[in-house]
């Protein structure tokens, strides 16, 4: 039986016409279309994936000072406390050879 037969005479001398699914190979000119096709995503892919690159940088450039103030209320609700530098007073005791420092509001924060 020849490879390729001529529709008419097929259609005129089969038994039935049904719908089979099969794989067809592609001429040499659909295989450089689907060729080109590929290399045209491939390259509108790269350009997605550069702008997502930059895009990326710009939401991690903005969010980034919000990370670091997270990370501070965290360790400070945490410690329930934060750490100041301010000026305090401090006071000798020479009976008990000690020296307390005092903020502002009158606490002993060191001694």
């Amino acid at each position: 039986m020849e490879k390729y037969i001529e529709k008419n005479l097929l259609e005129n001398n089969c038994d039935a016409i049904e719908e089979v699914g099969y794989t067809r190979r592609f001429t040499p000119d659909e295989l450089n279309q689907r060729k080109e096709e590929l290399a045209d995503v491939s390259i509108a892919i790269s350009d997605i994936e550069a702008e997502k690159r930059e895009a990326d940088a710009d939401f991690k450039y903005r969010r980034k000072p919000h990370d670091e103030r997270k990370a501070v209320l965290l360790e400070q609700l945490k410690n329930k406390s934060e750490f100041v530098s301010e000026k305090c007073y401090k006071f000798i005791f020479d009976d008990e050879r000690m020296a307390g420092f005092y903020n502002s509001d009158g606490e002993l924060v060191s001694s």
